[in-house]
C-alpha cells in the first residue's frame, strides 16, 4: 500500500481509503442491520492490505455503520485512522454533544481522528459553523474527543476556497471523479494552502462501476472502468486519498491492487483522459446543459434528469447504469413517459432545445431491452 500525508493534519494514511457507508446489510426495511458476517471479514482484509483509513458516519447503513466499524476493529485502535461525521447544524447544543457521544461509543473508542462537519457549504459555516459549532468543535477537541476538525463538502470551488481561507478546517471530503470534475481548480487549490483532500465517489457513485466501451479502451492494459475511474483520482498530485464504498470483498482486493501500484497513470495518460474527458463533455453540452430553465412540468417530468442519464449512456457509453436509474425514475413518475407533449418546456430552453422529441429518443433508448 502507498501512503500520503493528509495535509495539515500530518497523518500518514492509505491512499485508499474505505468508505462504510455500503456495507452489506441484513433485514428488511427500518430492521435492516449490517451483516457482520460478511462486513468484519472484508474491513479486516483491508487492513491487512495497508488500509488505515475508514469513514463512516451517524446515519450510514441505517445507523449501523459505526457500530459496524467499532465492531471490527475493537482492540486495534491505535492502527487505524477513524472518520466520521456530525449531521447537526441547529442550536440546541445538546443533541450535537449526544450526536459525539453516540459516534465514540459506537465505535468503542475514545477520541475520533478526523471530525467532520458533515455536509458543510459556505452557508453553513456563516451560519452555522462559525458563530455556534465551531465552538463545540474546539471544545471537543480540548477535551482530546477528536483530533482534527474538518468537513465534508458538496458545494462549489468559490465555497471551497473561501472554507479553506478561514482556516477552520484541516482536511475537506469532496466529490470528484471522471464526470465531475468541477472542484479541480478548489482541490488544487485546498492542496497549495496545506489542507488535506479525501475524494469520495471516485466511481461516481457507482456510474463508473458499469462497462464503457467509450471509457474501458482509453488507456492500454486498463480495460476496466472501475480501475481506471480509481487511477484518475490517485494521478491527482493533490489529492491525499480516495474513499471507495466496497460492499464486497472482491472489490477491497481489486481497490487495494491499484492503490498499491506506484504509478497509478502516467502524466501521459493524465492528458489523454482529460482531453477525451472534456471532448465528451462538451458533445453532452451539445444537448442539455441542465439548467432546470425549463421547470416546473407541469406532469413532474425531470427533464434534466432524464436527459443527464440519456448523456450517461449515449456520450460515455454507461447505457447499464443509465437505464437502471432512469427505471427508478420512472417508478418515481418522473420520466419521459409522463410528457404529454404540451411544449411548455421548450420555450424556455435556453439551448433551444426540440425538448419533446428528444424525450421520446431518449425514453426509447433508455428502456431499449
Amino acid at each position: 500500500m502507498l501512503y500520503r500525508i493528509l495535509g495539515r493534519t500530518g497523518l500518514k494514511v492509505s491512499q485508499l481509503g474505505f468508505g462504510a457507508m455500503h456495507l452489506p446489510m441484513i433485514g428488511e426495511g427500518e430492521a435492516a442491520v449490517v451483516n457482520r458476517e460478511l462486513s468484519t471479514p472484508m474491513l479486516r482484509r483491508a487492513f491487512e492490505l495497508g488500509v488505515n483509513y475508514y469513514d463512516t458516519a451517524v446515519g450510514y447503513c441505517n445507523q449501523d455503520s459505526q457500530r459496524a466499524v467499532g465492531e471490527a476493529f475493537e482492540g486495534m485502535r491505535d492502527k487505524i485512522i477513524i472518520s466520521t461525521k456530525n449531521p447537526y447544524y441547529g442550536e440546541d447544543e445538546k443533541v450535537w454533544w449526544t450526536n459525539l457521544e453516540n459516534s465514540l461509543q459506537r465505535l468503542r473508542t475514545d477520541y475520533i481522528d478526523i471530525y467532520n462537519h458533515h455536509g458543510m457549504g459556505w452557508k453553513a459555516y456563516c451560519e452555522s459553523v462559525e458563530p455556534r459549532l465551531s465552538k463545540w468543535m474546539q471544545k471537543a477537541k480540548d477535551q482530546k474527543m477528536i483530533r482534527h476538525i474538518c468537513n465534508s463538502f458538496h458545494d462549489n470551488n468559490d465555497a471551497l476556497k473561501k472554507i479553506v481561507d478561514t482556516g477552520y478546517t484541516d482536511s475537506v471530503t469532496v466529490q470528484y471523479n471522471m464526470l465531475d470534475r468541477q472542484l479541480e481548480d478548489g482541490i488544487a487549490y485546498a492542496k497549495q494552502k496545506g489542507i488535506g483532500i479525501v475524494v469520495m465517489g471516485p466511481v461516481a457513485g457507482g456510474r463508473l462501476g458499469a462497462s464503457s466501451e467509450v471509457l474501458s479502451s482509453l488507456i492500454p492494459n486498463i480495460n476496466r472502468v472501475p480501475e481506471l475511474a480509481l487511477r484518475f483520482v490517485l494521478a491527482n498530485p493533490n489529492v491525499s486519498l480516495a474513499l471507495s464504498g466496497m460492499s464486497v470483498i472482491q472489490h477491497v482486493e481489486e481497490n487495494a491492487k491499484v492503490a498499491c501500484d506506484p504509478v497509478a497513470l502516467t502524466d501521459e495518460h493524465r492528458v489523454l483522459i482529460a482531453q477525451h474527458l472534456d471532448r465528451l463533455a462538451k458533445m453532452a453540452g451539445l444537448y442539455c446543459t441542465g439548467c432546470d430553465y425549463c421547470k416546473p412540468c407541469p406532469n413532474k417530468v425531470d427533464i434534466s434528469r432524464v436527459f443527464q442519464r440519456y448523456n450517461l449512456g449515449r456520450i460515455y457509453g454507461i447505457w447499464e447504469e443509465a437505464r437502471k436509474g432512469y427505471a427508478w425514475q420512472m417508478q418515481q413518475g418522473t420520466s419521459a413517459e409522463q410528457c404529454v407533449q404540451c411544449g411548455e418546456c421548450e420555450p424556455k430552453c435556453p439551448q433551444h432545445l426540440e425538448i419533446k422529441k428528444q424525450l421520446e429518443e431518449a425514453h426509447a433508448a433508455l428502456t431499449a431491452k
